[in-house]
């Protein structure tokens, strides 16, 4: 299981999904959505909602409408957990700050300038 503290593993495109929900942080998006506005394949955002949800940091709800009106298949909402935003945001601003040491050591071992 992840550190509680630490939060779900911060892969690169669990990222990207956390910074699009961060910018409308009470907003409900669904998948395709969530897809679209990150830049990833519905095949790598999925796993990563359930993974958010199961460790707390989502909730979420399917639409109340009947496909068949719809002409499409029902969708799941997703929004992030209102109790867990700043869990979130401390989360994201660990790796980013890690990751803009990981950029400067590079930097430093290539001769490069800091």
């Amino acid at each position: 299981m992840a550190d509680e503290r630490a939060g779900p593993r911060m892969t690169l495109s669990t990222r990207l999904v956390l910074e699009v929900l961060l910018d409308e942080p009470n907003a409900e998006h669904y998948g395709m959505e969530l897809c679209a506005a990150a830049g990833l394949p519905s095949g790598t955002i999925h796993p990563i909602l359930a993974r958010l949800e199961n460790f707390g940091w989502l909730i979420s709800r399917w639409e109340d409408v009947d496909p068949s009106e719809q002409g499409r298949p029902r969708r799941r909402y997703y929004k992030l957990n209102p109790d867990t935003i700043a869990s979130v945001q401390a989360a994201l601003a660990r790796v980013n700050a890690s990751a803009a040491g990981l950029r400067r050591l590079r930097t430093n071992m290539a001769g490069g300038e800091t």
